[in-house]
């Protein structure tokens, strides 16, 4: 929790000290992955503008600055990762053992009604499974909790720069994969915030 607080308030002082322009551009494109879009969307063009015939007034770029810093504090206060908005979730057909040749490891994501659990590691995905599942129960047993698992995939993964690619492995069957990638499509913050322990 103490984590939690201490990366909000890094975010907010880098909100107040960043470059209007660069604040504004951060904003629009995690909005544009959101459905919160339309709500803000008039007001973004608005900001743009405003700036645009400004030239360099400082009043006019330090009103907008707060003004995003509000709107950003308030995105975060619903629960949104404002970090999430430079990151890309590839997903990339499927893969076999010889793309540990090429950086990717393997990962297992078990996908329950309300969160993403995962297991990164060099056993092979079946005995990887195992052992979250082995964790899930662990965790329901400590607290008293329900935790049903909807869905499970073996993939392989890889992170390059901003962008986290996710391939299917032959433990994956395609009806399988098809769906992960189709939940991906839809809500492609939700799984970067999921996984964005996967290093």
């Amino acid at each position: 929790m103490a984590e939690k607080k201490a990366g909000r308030l890094s975010d907010m002082l880098s909100d107040r000290f960043s470059d209007v322009w660069k604040l504004l551009s951060e904003t629009t494109l995690f909005l544009s992955r959101t459905k919160e879009i339309g709500a803000h969307e008039q007001q973004l063009r608005t900001w743009r503008s405003e700036l645009q015939s400004s030239g360099r007034n400082p009043e006019v770029a330090q009103r907008i600055r707060s003004e995003l810093t509000a709107l950003r504090k308030s995105l975060r206060l619903q629960g949104y990762d404002l970090s999430l908005g430079g990151q890309n979730l590839i997903i990339d057909g499927f893969r076999n053992d010889a793309c540990l040749g090429e950086g990717f490891r393997r990962v297992v994501i078990f996908i329950s009604d309300n969160a993403l659990f995962f297991l990164a590691g060099e056993e092979n995905h079946i005995a990887l499974a195992e052992f979250l599942e082995k964790r899930i129960e662990a965790e329901i047993n400590a607290r008293k909790n329900r935790i049903r698992i909807l869905d499970r995939h073996y993939l392989w993964y890889r992170r390059q720069g901003q962008d986290l690619i996710l391939s299917g492995s032959d433990t994956e069957t395609k009806e399988d994969f098809a769906r992960f990638s189709a939940m991906c499509d839809a809500n492609s913050l939700l799984f970067l915030g999921g996984l964005k322990g996967l290093r």
